[in-house]
């Protein structure tokens, strides 16, 4: 949650310059989030890299080329375009097949059962090793050697707690493309009068007082969801346009 918030924050501090900067996350092919992509502007050598959920930020004018790499996937690069800056890009990194090392068998089979089976299996001091092993594992250990030695701690026996934290299954780009999907365009074109460039950062401007915990959670919004959102973005509306007013007077 904390590398969101950190995510959220730098988006808030280029508000002014939103059409400069492409938001997208890192999948391989399975859809599992890559952190640790490296993202590289080859124009301007500007870099960046994804968050533990796969997401980036980076800014980039239209033609740049941008460049995905991370250890043992193969590179991807994505040419800017308009598009680009309307929706959150999603890029797929392919693993590479690691090679296996030809196992070079030096006893060929004769078809003599008895025979042939004196060359197979765990021989000499190995078949030694692991039969003590296995032995030593199937010995009962004795009450006095399990026993605690003076003043070592032992875990006490209780009923059990969950421990951990379940991973979301969606993350604020999931969530934004929901909204914007279900509230269409013409909603922060037309009735919130934002230009089609605006309507992601404003979308995330809004996230910093929305409870977004249970759709994040259950990968799930209703009807309620998208009506609180919506009302959420039209008080939020002028305050947006203000920030922004602000940063543009900023030297």
């Amino acid at each position: 949650m904390k590398i969101k918030l950190l995510f959220l924050c730098l988006i808030l501090t280029v508000l002014a310059d939103a059409q400069s900067y492409i938001f997208g996350k890192v999948t391989s092919e399975e859809g599992i989030q890559l952190s640790g992509v490296s993202v590289i502007n080859l124009r301007t050598d500007e870099r960046s890299e994804t968050t533990a959920e796969g997401q980036f930020m980076i800014r980039a004018d239209r033609g740049d080329e941008l460049r995905f790499s991370r250890k043992a996937y193969t590179r991807s690069s994505l040419t800017v375009n308009e598009t680009h800056y309307e929706n959150p890009v999603t890029i797929v990194l392919h693993s590479i097949p690691t090679e296996i090392e030809a196992v070079n068998i030096r006893y060929q089979a004769t078809g003599n059962l008895k025979e042939d089976v004196k060359h197979f299996g765990d021989r000499g001091k190995v078949k030694a090793l692991k039969d003590d092993l296995d032995s030593y594992i199937a010995r009962k250990s004795s009450p006095e050697a399990m026993a605690p030695r003076h003043g070592e701690f032992v875990q006490p026996v209780g009923p059990g707690i969950p421990v951990g934290k379940v991973k979301d299954r969606w993350d604020d780009v999931d969530l934004m493309q929901y909204l914007a999907e279900s509230l269409g365009s013409e909603f922060f074109t037309e009735e919130l009068k934002l230009s089609p460039t605006e309507i992601q950062p404003f979308i995330y401007f809004v996230f910093t007082n929305f409870d977004r915990k249970q759709a994040l959670k259950y990968g799930a919004a209703d009807r309620s969801v998208v009506a609180r959102f919506a009302d959420a973005a039209q008080k939020q509306v002028e305050p947006y346009r203000s920030r922004t007013a602000v940063q543009h007077r900023t030297p």
